[in-house]
């Protein structure tokens, strides 16, 4: 059932970057645009569509919201891949994208779709004007200097440092860095919606921490050409990652314990958030 969903969620965010960049013109920026959006597991589009679907807003206009938040992760993938961020030359099992045009296109890629992003949250069928405003509101600032952005900042900062956080440092920086995003998805469709969000803000920020857990477990147990990106490489930088600072068994309990607390935080919604306590499992089992 969750894996149907999240085939779905990918889909139907794929048909509206079709439909929207073909009215854009035939320039490389378009087309490395549509290579970067192509590809990914979609989870953030479907955290959208499904809490959209669990509050009981129309999917055609919940698309576009899930199709935004697809943009701007996507822009952070095209810059975090930049020689002067983490310097990858793989992303998604495909040359990123400053490696198969150039820095330049790349730079240019990541600002049209950060601004993409925007632009889908502003159409009249996302819903009325306040819903819109409040959607941009808060993807600004989960994006931005007080989400993302700033997680990403810390990060760069810690390295520079050798990798000197703690426990409370690693979690601070990676709620800013990987959670932003995930909590502005799942709590979209509450937004849209003008239903109370505590219950989707709970389960977003555990499965956004879980999600960043797995990841720094992957990138010591997981396999380069199944993840499609580089490995080890956090490791060789020096970073502190959970893995480093809990060990690995204690950074997988973690994981679980994190896990149930996103399925916990859905008890209000009952069987209906089924698919939504699948995706907390999917996000610490899955391989890439």
């Amino acid at each position: 059932m969750f894996h149907e969903a999240l085939k779905a969620a990918a889909q139907d965010v794929q048909a509206v970057f079709d439909t929207v960049l073909a009215e854009y013109e035939d320039f490389p920026v378009v087309h490395a645009m549509r290579y970067a959006v192509a590809g990914g597991k979609g989870l953030r589009g479907f955290l959208v569509l499904e809490s959209a679907r669990l509050c009981g807003v129309d999917r055609s206009g919940a698309q576009f919201a899930a199709a935004a938040v697809e943009a701007v992760h996507a822009y952070s993938l095209v810059h975090d891949d930049l020689p002067a961020m983490d310097d990858d030359d793989l992303r998604r099992g495909r040359a990123t994208v400053h490696v198969k045009w150039d820095e330049a296109t790349a730079i240019l890629v990541g600002d049209a779709l950060q601004t993409l992003g925007f632009e889908l949250l502003s159409r009249d069928e996302v819903g009325p004007a306040e819903v819109r405003v409040a959607l941009i509101t808060g993807l600004a600032r989960a994006s931005g200097a007080q989400g993302m952005v700033l997680g990403q900042a810390q990060d760069i900062a810690a390295e520079t440092a050798g990798g000197d956080l703690d426990l409370a440092g690693i979690t601070a920086l990676q709620a800013n860095k990987t959670g932003a995003l995930i909590g502005w998805a799942g709590q979209a469709g509450a937004v849209m919606a003008g239903a109370d969000s505590a219950a989707l803000a709970r389960y977003s920020a555990a499965l956004g921490l879980a999600f960043q857990i797995a990841d720094d477990i992957l990138d010591v147990e997981g396999d380069a050409a199944t993840a499609g990106k580089r490995l080890r490489k956090d490791e060789s930088a020096g970073k502190a990652t959970f893995v480093s600072l809990l060990g690995m068994k204690e950074a997988k309990a973690r994981a679980r314990a994190l896990v149930e607390e996103a399925q916990d935080a859905l008890g209000p919604y009952g069987a209906e958030a089924d698919v939504l306590k699948a995706a907390a499992r999917f996000v610490i089992e899955r391989d890439k």
